[in-house]
């Protein structure tokens, strides 16, 4: 098959999957896409509004995107926003308490009741995720998951908010969640500028 039709066949099929996003809430109900991402951006106004902050957790091309969107929240839609992904604070957590505490420890140190956590896993599987929301619930923080792979992962239960992609392609889940995380930001910003 010559590279162009494989190329429309990847794009095909990413505007597929983009199409069949599975959002729930926190009873596991099922969700308009587009409510769901207008109701985590009210949410995320009225939070980081009433001086609240966003807190990012992923691993590999998640960290980026948790470290790319912690960025973009912050600079762009002038919200407090962090992303734990700081070499020597993961080699630290690490080391003394192992991997899966890698998230769990910062977040019981930072995080405030009313901040909200966003909690990114391709496979929604990984420990030191689930760890990290759990450490969030703790301290009374909303959480919004993002994940992919199986419809039934640890991680697709565990937040207010829910954003499924069903692929089980690291690419292209990776792609659809940095595109709800840009489209939740751009949304964001839009309303702050009407509201001024």
């Amino acid at each position: 098959m010559p590279v162009r039709n494989n190329a429309k066949k990847y794009f095909d099929d990413l505007a597929s999957k983009a199409k069949d996003i599975k959002v729930t809430d926190s009873e596991r109900r099922t969700i308009d896409f587009f409510e769901g991402i207008e109701v985590v951006s009210k949410e995320i106004i009225r939070r980081t509004d009433g001086g609240n902050k966003l807190m990012f957790i992923g691993n590999g091309a998640s960290a980026a995107i948790s470290s790319h969107m912690s960025t973009d929240y912050w600079k762009n839609g002038g919200m407090r926003a962090i992303a734990f992904n700081d070499s020597s604070l993961l080699t630290c957590i690490s080391n003394d308490y192992g991997y899966p505490y890698v998230f769990e420890k910062p977040i019981e140190m930072f995080a405030d009741p009313g901040d909200i956590l966003m909690a990114i896993s391709s496979s929604g599987k990984s420990e030191n995720i689930i760890n990290g929301v759990k450490a969030a619930r703790s301290k009374k923080c909303g959480v919004i998951t993002f994940s992919g792979f199986s419809p039934d992962n640890p991680l697709v239960k565990s937040g207010d908010y829910n954003f499924h992609v069903s692929s089980p392609d690291y690419g292209p889940v990776e792609i659809i969640h940095l595109s709800i995380c840009h489209c939740i930001c751009d949304l964001i910003i839009q309303e702050k500028s009407q509201i001024k």
